[in-house]
């Protein structure tokens, strides 16, 4: 993960976005729209930044998202199949480049002893694939939804710096 300030981030993907004329959008679980509110946090995001969807039920991933009901019930919320559906449901449905998706366990309840508090499935779907990671962050929820935030947009950056 970076150390680079979260404001310093957001303003290189949004440099590197617009020049190329793209767009991304997110689709959230365990942040609840922070990823959304850093990119808009920067004056003139709407050149690069569609939508922020956030999908905390799984209810909400099946009708935003389009993820299949069955594949929640298979493999969980909080996985790297629903994580991947995500991501690729908010770039499918929003018509853009980018998306990125976060689904984990903020706490501090819901973890499970093969999903501990802390476990956070992030996908990006990129305009030639998608793919996926499974990362544990430490601290209390507050620190486990920062973290996911700041983890999420660096990859996306350095997918966008590699293409």
């Amino acid at each position: 993960m970076t150390d680079t300030p979260l404001e310093l981030l957001v303003g290189q993907l949004g440099t590197r976005l617009r020049a190329r004329g793209q767009m991304m959008a997110t689709a959230e679980s365990c942040t609840g729209g922070l990823i959304a509110a850093a990119c808009t946090e920067v004056s003139g995001s709407s050149d690069w930044f569609e939508r922020g969807l956030v999908s905390y039920s799984n209810r909400a991933k099946t009708e935003l998202l389009g993820v299949p009901a069955e594949l929640i019930l298979r493999h969980g919320a909080v996985s790297e199949a629903v994580a991947r559906a995500m991501a690729e449901g908010a770039r499918q449905r929003s018509g853009v480049d980018w998306s990125v998706a976060v689904t984990g366990v903020a706490g501090p309840s819901g973890g499970s002893p093969d999903k501990p508090v802390g476990t956070v499935w992030l996908a990006w779907a990129t305009p030639s694939g998608i793919l996926a990671e499974r990362c544990h962050f430490n601290g209390d929820r507050q620190a486990v939804r920062q973290a996911t935030v700041r983890h999420a947009l660096a990859v996306l950056l350095r997918e966008l710096a590699a293409s």
